[in-house]
């Protein structure tokens, strides 16, 4: 079991170094850093609503972009109507406003989970991978097919999205905005994963027969941590898109799906902290490796297979320690 204070002290340096990353390239006049360090908050993000499907609940699921497209295409497709003031279906108006997209975002989301879930958790293993990979792919050529916005060219986003009392077209301030948002769902997860549904998801993970002879049913539980999971990777996906003005179907593609989860594998999966270090880890390996080579994702496929082999509780695990069940 790990030193829990040196974890801790860990955690608290991981989420500083965002913060001083993004005010040092402010005081450098370097936006493009600032940027940067957003990216890095967001895709961490939703390697944490990965991690309560992966870590927490033991489900191998690589049609997690489905639901980070979801969310982009809402921030793209409010944006898209409100800057035109054209209609959605010819009845719902576009907008501008965070809380309204990302509500939008999170219950599309939900939907989407709700569907997959409940045809895929009734799988197993490779079989649940590859129907969750299924999923992905028909959601990633459903976007392909929506002509009015963009098609396969996908749709830029001409209006940041806004929020109330902010100006989220200052790169410092939309930074602020995603690491407020990272802090307040690392905090609901705790919660969650140390609630009693936090305990019957771990026990569904380890014995769902166990689970099961204790009177819950593992299903519904495995389906609630999926579609949770679902939702906050969608909120990644909306910030995603507002951050690079544009959203596309790659955003769904199963290569996406492949990079959250290389995130929480780099960081440690089930650890709460994980999708924090792996996204540094992994934004930090894409720019510095891609300026020096153009086949940068080779390296990282050995730091990656460092990682599986000799470090399985990823880079948390190296510097705070295992953890019980890494």
């Amino acid at each position: 079991m790990p030193d829990l204070s040196r974890e801790t002290l860990v955690n608290a340096v991981l989420l500083l170094l965002l913060p001083a990353a993004a005010l040092t390239a402010l005081a450098l006049g370097e936006t493009f850093y600032i940027n940067l360090v957003s990216r890095i908050a967001i895709v961490a993000l939703a390697g944490v609503g990965l991690n309560l499907a992966l870590g927490a609940g033991g489900l191998v699921s690589f049609g997690h972009a489905a639901f980070f497209g979801v969310g982009g295409y809402a921030a793209g497709i409010a944006a898209h109507h409100a800057f035109d003031m054209s209609l959605f279906l010819g009845l719902l108006p576009g907008t501008v406003w965070m809380p309204v997209i990302w509500m939008t975002a999170l219950l599309s989301a939900a939907l989407l989970a709700l569907g997959i879930g409940a045809i895929s958790l009734r799988t197993r293993g490779v079989y649940f991978i590859m129907i969750t990979l299924a999923f992905a792919q028909m959601t990633y050529y459903f976007a392909i097919s929506l002509t009015p916005y963009g098609g396969e060219d996908g749709l830029p986003i001409y209006l940041r999205n806004q929020m109330p009392g902010m100006n989220t077209n200052d790169p410092i301030q939309f930074f602020a905005l995603v690491f407020g948002v990272l802090l307040l769902t690392l905090w609901a997860m705790s919660r969650v994963t140390g609630s009693r549904f936090g305990a019957a998801l771990d026990m569904a993970r380890l014995n769902d027969v166990r689970l099961a002879s204790s009177g819950i049913s593992p299903f519904p539980v495995r389906l609630t941590a999926f579609v949770i999971s679902a939702m906050v990777t969608a909120l990644a996906g909306a910030l995603f898109a507002d951050l690079n003005g544009f959203v596309g179907p790659s955003m769904l593609s199963w290569h996406r799906s492949g990079e959250i989860m290389v995130i929480v594998i780099l960081g440690g999966v089930g650890r709460l902290f994980g999708p924090v270090a792996g996204a540094i880890l992994f934004i930090l390996l894409e720019v510095l490796l891609g300026g020096w080579t153009d086949f940068w994702q080779f390296w990282l496929g050995l730091v990656l297979l460092g990682a599986v082999l000799f470090a399985r509780g990823g880079l948390l695990g190296l510097l705070a320690g295992r953890a019980r069940h890494d």
